[in-house]
């Protein structure tokens, strides 16, 4: 019986199978270093065997491009180190990395100031980036040694591969369910606006309530509950006949029926609310919340693996939203 029968097959399995070394079986399946052709062709050969594939993150390695990734987060402040959006990007990415011995750190990238990324680009220890938040000035900041070994959540270019969620979708698939469910006076929470991605929803809210011959109304927001709890009132304030508030965020929403329900507005009975990401929490409030996924795990997944592994990346890969619908909407 072989290794593959009832595992997947190590590199040890190869160069046993082989009867070289396992540094020389590093170097055949990474392509780099001398073998020779006998052992060369007897590597290839009981990978083929064995269903050996190799892992990116250890070819990465083997090019000496470093024992850590850096998550680098863009912020108006540190604050941003302790997001839970943050946090579930770090743990993806260490699932990656941990099979081949990769750390993960967290790092701050201050608005306004990407001179973190030079230093980064020349800590030799770094063997790539994932950057969170991503702006424009972020992306033309990007040192060309980090060309490659990069990829950003959010907006990308040429050089960095961004990886997202398609929340121009997700949002448009919120609203038409609050539209289906009787709502026209739909006021809408926006993310912070020095954030490209977050403006994604905010162009599907303007084209769908031109579209459907609806007033506009946009409340500033920044992702957070206690944003959402004076957005709420500031919505009520200047459109008292609102029936509906989407937040493109959870915690934002939450923050938003915590105000409705302080100043006695029954949810969803006079006004339903909804957000956007599906947090595990989101189906557990009272009401539960009508949302929309965000598959943050899979998207730091992918964009961990690209640097890891070294190699081009669709220029932009969205990862589809899906309507979940409870109560509050």
């Amino acid at each position: 019986m072989t290794a593959a029968a009832h595992r997947p097959a190590t590199l040890e399995d190869v160069a046993r199978a082989a009867g070289v070394s396992r540094s020389t079986a590093s170097r055949v399946i990474a392509g780099t270093g001398f073998a020779s052709p006998d052992a060369r062709e007897r590597v290839v050969t009981a990978a083929d065997q064995l269903g050996y594939v190799p892992n990116p993150a250890a070819r990465a390695l083997v090019r000496g491009g470093g024992v850590r990734l850096v998550v680098a987060a863009a912020g108006a402040s540190a604050a941003v180190l302790d997001d839970p959006y943050v946090h579930r990007v770090v743990g993806s990415a260490a699932r990656v990395c941990a099979p081949a011995g990769v750390g993960v750190a967290l790092h701050w990238l201050p608005l306004g100031d990407p001179r973190g990324l030079d230093q980064l680009a020349a800590d030799r220890s770094v063997c790539g980036v994932v950057l969170v938040n991503t702006t424009e000035a972020l992306l033309d900041a990007v040192p060309r040694s980090l060309h490659g070994r990069i990829a950003s959540i959010g907006i990308g270019s040429a050089e960095v591969p961004s990886f997202d969620v398609d929340n121009t979708a997700g949002a448009g698939a919120v609203l038409r369910h609050l539209y289906a469910t009787g709502r026209r006076r739909i006021a809408m929470v926006t993310g912070p606006a020095w954030l490209p991605c977050s403006q994604r929803p905010v162009q599907a809210y303007r084209h769908l309530m031109h579209q459907a011959g609806l007033p506009e109304r946009v409340v500033d927001g920044d992702f957070t509950a206690a944003r959402g709890r004076a957005a709420a009132g500031e919505a009520l304030r200047r459109w008292p006949d609102v029936d509906a508030i989407y937040a493109i965020s959870d915690e934002t929403a939450f923050g938003v029926i915590a105000a409705l329900r302080d100043g006695g507005v029954r949810v969803p009975g006079d006004v339903a609310v909804a957000g956007f990401d599906d947090i595990p929490l989101a189906g557990m409030t009272a009401p539960a919340l009508t949302t929309a996924s965000h598959p943050v795990d899979r998207i730091a997944t992918a964009a961990a693996t690209a640097v890891l592994a070294g190699r081009p990346a669709a220029p932009v890969t969205l990862f589809p939203s899906a309507l979940v619908t409870r109560d509050s909407a």
